[in-house]
């Protein structure tokens, strides 16, 4: 883009625009030109985001949108908006609204027919799903459980016949009790541990469920920093997301019964008898 573009005006509209997880060099060519275009910037903390825009260079007008004031402060975006101003919308890191206040204000902006118009980047649920080697196939992102531990077991409950990968963010003071929660609930699967991604100490760490609470707790480190902890789905969910192996399943569970057909499919696979078997029952 030539200099001029850094001054062209944006249509009025609210921009929900992404900003780095933990990176800088993260920061779209996109995010930036709009930061650099908006009249104002609402920020969950005008702090944080200042020294965001600080740091390339941008000067602007800011505003808070925070949890607890975000329904009247959206008033105040609306008015903008509609006195004909583009107003940038960013959290603290990563996409707005995604486990981060955003939401509220988005809608509201929304119900009094105006434009919302989303800037893309970092998000640090992609981040760690894209590094986690789960099984294609469906994921639920939860976003945090609850710090209280009955509701949080009921919560995870509630998750667990779900054939899909479950994705949670978690603070470093839970990360041990959350993990033996899930352990406890969900049974024998995998997980991955996404510590402080993008930054420098930034660890992804897969390994069974039932060995989790041991490895976090043999290494004061390994605690630290924002989590996303990626359960992988089930061993028979895996195997529905796999089309060979249910294409060799079913050419042997024709001719077979179902134990020895799911003996040969895992040989010839890799699958496990077990996940096999359970889908030829499922199958049938």
């Amino acid at each position: 883009m030539n200099e001029s573009s850094h001054h062209t005006r944006l249509p009025p509209a609210l921009y929900v625009v992404a900003t780095p997880i933990g990176n800088l060099g993260d920061i779209t060519l996109r995010a930036l030109e709009t930061l650099k275009q908006v009249d104002r910037v609402a920020a969950e903390d005008t702090r944080v985001s200042g020294q965001l825009l600080a740091h390339f260079g941008i000067q602007k007008s800011l505003a808070s949108i925070r949890e607890h004031n975000e329904r009247e402060a959206a008033d105040k975006v609306i008015a903008w908006i509609v006195a004909g101003e583009a107003v940038a919308y960013v959290s603290d890191a990563g996409t707005p609204a995604i486990s981060d206040p955003g939401a509220r204000l988005v809608a509201a902006v929304r119900a009094a027919g105006l434009a919302v118009v989303p800037i893309p980047g970092a998000s640090a649920v992609t981040t760690a799903l894209s590094a986690a080697g789960v099984a294609p196939g469906p994921w639920l992102f939860h976003g945090f459980l609850s710090p209280k531990a009955g509701a949080r077991e009921a919560e995870i409950k509630s998750l667990a016949s779900l054939p899909a990968a479950l994705v949670f963010y978690e603070a470093p003071h839970r990360i041990v009790e959350t993990v033996a929660a899930l352990a406890a609930l969900l049974g024998a699967r995998d997980l991955t541990l996404a510590r402080e991604l993008t930054k420098k100490f930034e660890t992804l760490h897969t390994l069974p469920l039932a060995d989790a609470v041991a490895w976090l707790q043999a290494d004061a480190n390994r605690v630290r920093g924002e989590f996303v902890v990626v359960v992988h789905p089930p061993a028979a969910a895996e195997a529905a997301g796999d089309p060979e192996a249910l294409r060799v399943l079913d050419i042997l569970a024709g001719e077979l019964p179902p134990t020895l057909a799911a003996k040969l499919a895992a040989k010839i696979t890799g699958r496990t008898k077990a996940e096999l078997y359970q889908m030829t029952l499922k199958n049938k």
